[in-house]
């Protein structure tokens, strides 16, 4: 019996699912709108479901019977992820789909040029990048949204394996105007009278803040972002000292102002950056390409151009 559906059909459910529009969906998987809303009205007719609940103003929702479609739409993905590899591994090839998360405070630093030099020395591969806090991190390794995760060492799993490759130890990042910003280094005492910008994101701050609580400091939070870029225009403007472990070329936040980036007095705990993944992942040749490619641009000896 012929089958009903295709796997690009499923894709485009499971991510409408999870982008919460057509619109958004198409954008993640690089195809129109009315591709995808095709590709769902194909799927509802085929089986002779609702898949989702239509609201003009609210858009689209999914109906009961979706919810029980998605899960069986994803294990079908998966189980279909898993025969690519395996034809990849007997045949010897680097090729297919490949989905790498990134912590979002360093992805514009680092993914587009690794993913550049991976994509043209393995052109079969279809790659997809996703920025990502910490946990979900963990929780697109989880349920295999991601194939492997270039992040820090915060808070991982003991069931996941972490790659190291480099460390980076903490710097203040200041205004070129703050009293601070002609020093070769700060302490955290030196931190405790001035205002602070959080880079508010999940495992990220409590590794900032336990810098200056470690030394005794209670930090004087004044603002706190989840955009790195805001945090960084924040700290120009004077609005308060932040923390960081790498930082652009650049040293402009993105509205011109200039920035200052002072190294933190030892002791303190560098952030390791590596790769991250489930066990097993290496065996597959994929992630086993990825690895290598990453391990031999990000080293020890090329730190410096994410601290210098």
């Amino acid at each position: 019996m012929p089958l009903r559906f295709t796997l690009r059909q499923l894709e485009y459910f499971v991510a409408v699912c999870e982008c919460g529009s057509i619109a958004l969906a198409a954008q993640k998987v690089n195809v129109s709108s009315p591709t995808i809303s095709a590709a769902i009205g194909q799927l509802e007719a085929e089986f002779g479901l609702q898949l989702f609940v239509r609201r003009h103003a609210q858009g689209l929702s999914l109906s009961q019977v979706g919810e029980r479609f998605l899960v069986g739409a994803r294990e079908a993905l998966d189980k279909a992820r898993a025969i690519t590899e395996l034809a990849n591994d007997i045949a010897g090839n680097v090729r297919g789909n490949f989905r790498v998360g990134c912590l979002l405070t360093f992805a514009q630093i680092m993914l587009p040029k690794l993913r550049r030099g991976f994509v043209d020395m393995y052109p079969e591969v279809t790659f997809f990048q996703y920025e990502r806090d910490q946990s979900e991190l963990f929780e697109d390794l989880r349920a295999a949204r991601i194939d492997v995760a270039l992040t820090y060492d915060l808070n991982v799993p003991a069931d996941f394996h972490f790659l190291p490759l480099i460390d980076l130890p903490p710097f203040a990042l200041l205004s070129e105007t703050h009293p601070l910003s002609n020093n070769k280094v700060v302490t955290p005492a030196e931190l405790a009278e001035f205002p602070m910008v959080l880079l508010d994101l999940p495992m990220s701050s409590e590794y900032f803040l336990s810098l200056l609580t470690d030394a005794g400091v209670t930090p004087n939070i004044v603002e706190r972002t989840r955009d790195i870029a805001v945090m960084r225009s924040l700290v120009a403007n004077d609005f308060g000292y932040s923390i960081a472990n790498i930082k652009p070329l650049s040293d402009r936040a993105p509205d011109g102002g200039r920035l200052r980036y002072v190294p933190l007095a030892a002791p303190v705990r560098a952030l390791r950056l590596g790769l991250m993944m489930t066990a097993g992942a290496e065996t597959s040749r994929n992630v086993a390409a990825f690895v290598a490619h990453v391990q031999h641009q990000v080293t020890p000896d090329t730190a410096f151009a994410y601290q210098a």
